[in-house]
């Protein structure tokens, strides 16, 4: 017999500091890596842009994922690195709640990285409009953190 779906009760769980990193990278052609590197891709900004993507993707994170609980985020911090091949992003987050923001550091992560393939898709597809090196890897939790302070 299947569970049936409900959100966690946490009404009995005391605050208390609460932080998690998680990353993730695109891999993408040297050329494109190039580009953005020089500020050069028509769109704008794709590292401006995308760190603002992933706060934003934080804090909608209980409207993306139905289980998960509203929580008060106190800062959200993003990352941004280019590697020869890729951007990797890297998103902090922390609040003093009852329940862990593991949930909210990873959709930072992944809406900042689907952010910068949105801004530099004209640039890697092939001839048939296809994406042979483009993808989306490695995304997970690196560090989750409670403590009382």
């Amino acid at each position: 017999m299947m569970a049936e779906t409900k959100m966690v009760d946490i009404s009995e769980k005391s605050e208390i500091k609460r932080e998690a990193i998680a990353k993730g990278r695109i891999k993408l052609k040297k050329s494109t890596v190039e580009l953005i590197k020089r500020k050069e891709v028509e769109k704008g900004d794709v590292i401006a842009v995308t760190k603002t993507a992933a706060i934003l993707a934080t804090k909608k994170t209980p409207e993306l994922m139905p289980m998960c609980h509203p929580i008060p985020i106190e800062h959200v911090d993003v990352e941004v690195n280019l590697g020869e091949d890729f951007v990797e992003v890297v998103c902090k987050v922390s609040a003093h709640y009852k329940t862990g923001v593991e949930m909210e550091a990873l959709t930072g992560v992944s809406v900042g990285l689907l952010n910068v393939w949105d801004m530099i898709k004209k640039y890697e597809k092939d001839q048939e409009g296809q994406y042979p090196e483009t993808c989306i890897e490695e995304i997970k939790v690196i560090k989750k953190i409670k403590s009382s302070s």
